[in-house]
């Protein structure tokens, strides 16, 4: 909105520079201060979180690249808002300067300053360099090439070239931004352009503290796993499996017990668990993996099983003994006594896709459960060699979320600051990704009637991608005690099915 205004009040300068419109200009500028104020603060607290995470135990290998990136780009940031900083004292100065008594710009409606700074003497010019350098270096920063990619097109910071016109046939952007621009119009500018490094600062920096976290090895909520390395095992045939914990650590190394079999002392964070196959059918080994959290005792049970028999079948599920919509289910076939080659599955209303020997990728629609039947080719032909019932469901809904919250308390010129709404799948084991498509926010003043609701069918909550402009006028009137209720919200995901989520609650403070 504050983008838009600015436009407007452009266009009106070459009417008359009245001081109606000085005014708005200075008012612009003020709340673009603000807003600057509130992103940095909110952007020295994920740097304080990025270094207390790099000083856990164990967690310096991990956090210390990203750390260090995000530190890159705060300076980076940081030089590039002194840099705009000082435009703005030399276009005040080359106006003026500040008038004594009120403190005011003498001069702020000076057409000839920015002229003979930034397009004259080419200062533009430098700034555009600058702020293409700086774009390139933060998206630089981000390793997923995907999420790069999705980033280029949402960092506030850019350079857009004007169209051609009269007074500029060759669409310079100097000419185009600062060419017989008053003096508070620069700064106003300038306070834009410095808007646009927070923004983008606090997108890259979100983004590599999610990477970090992407590869946290995390010991307040850990999962015992047990990995036989055979699933399927004649009478009298020695069975080995592996036991491990979920987030490895190279300094605390846990303590594995097994109710039936021998398990070696852990190394590197894996323990070894070996038996010997008895009796015939489905086997069962139970056991807890332990572990001293900074002198509080962990422990987590485990369990795996096998199967025990002289012929047959079994079917591990790589991730758990279920189908999800929407997303590759990955599998490992097997029957005893054949040949891998000669072993492949068949899923009614699914697609199985192989992935290397004895691997496949399964790809379902329908919710509901179906039979998977393992075949096997034989010197009398194709036969089944075992089934087993598979449950199919939907991918779990996703979280709605505004700066992490979905109700609560939250500071208002933090929530003033948010980019949109966030669908956040926790608790799953897979990569699958939810984006809002819509929503409807209404904001009941504390001292007020209610305002909204207002329809957004995006998920951003201010920034030029918005498309109800409504929306972010009304969040920049927020103050605190106001209510602020988001509803009707949808999501997509992987499954490509719009659902409807959960409603966001939010007191400001």
């Amino acid at each position: 909105m504050i983008n838009l205004m600015y436009l407007v009040l452009t266009a009106l300068l070459a009417l008359n520079v009245s001081n109606e419109i000085l005014q708005a200009f200075r008012v612009i500028n003020q709340s673009i201060s603000q807003s600057n104020k509130a992103i940095r603060d909110k952007n020295d607290d994920l740097y304080k979180s990025f270094d207390e995470n790099e000083n856990m135990e164990g967690q310096r290998e991990r956090v210390k690249p990203f750390n260090d990136k995000a530190k890159e780009v705060k300076a980076a940031a940081q030089a590039m808002f002194e840099y705009l900083d000082n435009w703005k004292v030399r276009m005040i100065e080359e106006s003026g300067g500040y008038d004594s008594v009120d403190g005011r710009i003498k001069r702020e409606d000076n057409i000839d300053a920015s002229t003979l700074l930034l397009v004259n003497h080419n200062g533009g010019d430098s700034i555009k360099a600058k702020i293409i350098a700086l774009r390139n270096s933060m998206l630089g920063a981000v390793e997923d090439p995907t999420i790069r990619s999705a980033l280029e097109k949402q960092l506030p910071l850019r350079v857009d070239n004007p169209k051609k016109s009269d007074n500029n046939p060759q669409g310079d952007w100097s000419t185009g931004n600062f060419y017989n621009m008053p003096t508070v119009a620069a700064v106003t500018l300038f306070s834009k352009f410095q808007s646009d490094v927070r923004n983008s600062e606090q997108l890259i920096v979100n983004e590599l503290f999610r990477e970090a976290a992407s590869k946290r090895v995390s010991f307040d909520a850990f999962t015992a796993i047990a990995v036989p390395k055979t699933s399927y095992a004649l009478a009298g045939q020695k069975i080995d499996a592996d036991i491990l914990l979920a987030a490895y650590n190279t300094v605390l190394q846990p303590t594995v017990t097994a109710n039936t079999g021998h398990v070696t002392p852990a190394k590197e964070g894996v323990a070894s668990w070996e038996g010997v196959a008895s009796g015939v059918g489905l086997q069962t080994v139970k056991g807890t993996v332990s572990i001293n959290m900074n002198g509080i005792p962990l422990s987590k049970p485990f369990e795996f099983q096998y199967m025990v028999g002289s012929t047959g079948a079994s079917m591990q599920l790589d991730k758990m003994n279920v189908f999800y919509i929407g997303v590759p289910n990955p599998i490992t076939v097997s029957a005893a006594g054949y040949s891998l080659e000669d072993v492949s599955v068949n899923i009614p209303g699914a697609t199985v896709t192989p992935n290397g020997k004895g691997h496949y990728d399964v790809t379902v629609t329908n919710p509901g459960q179906v039979t998977a039947a393992i075949v096997a080719k034989t010197s009398e032909g194709v036969k089944t060699v075992g089934t087993q019932p598979i449950r199919i469901k939907m991918i779990p809904d996703p979280q709605a979320e505004v700066g992490g919250k979905s109700f609560g308390g939250e500071a208002a010129n933090i929530f003033r600051a948010q980019v949109g709404v966030i669908a956040n799948l926790k608790n799953f084991d897979f990569d699958a990704r939810f984006v809002v498509t819509s929503y409807q926010i209404s904001i009941l003043p504390r001292h007020g009637e209610l305002v909204g609701p207002y329809t957004e069918n995006s998920p951003y909550l201010t920034g030029e991608h918005l498309q109800n402009k409504q929306i972010q006028q009304a969040i920049s009137r927020a103050r605190p005690g106001d209510k602020i209720f988001i509803e009707e919200v949808k999501a997509i995901g992987p499954d490509k099915r719009q659902r409807a989520i959960n409603s966001i609650t939010l007191t400001l403070l």
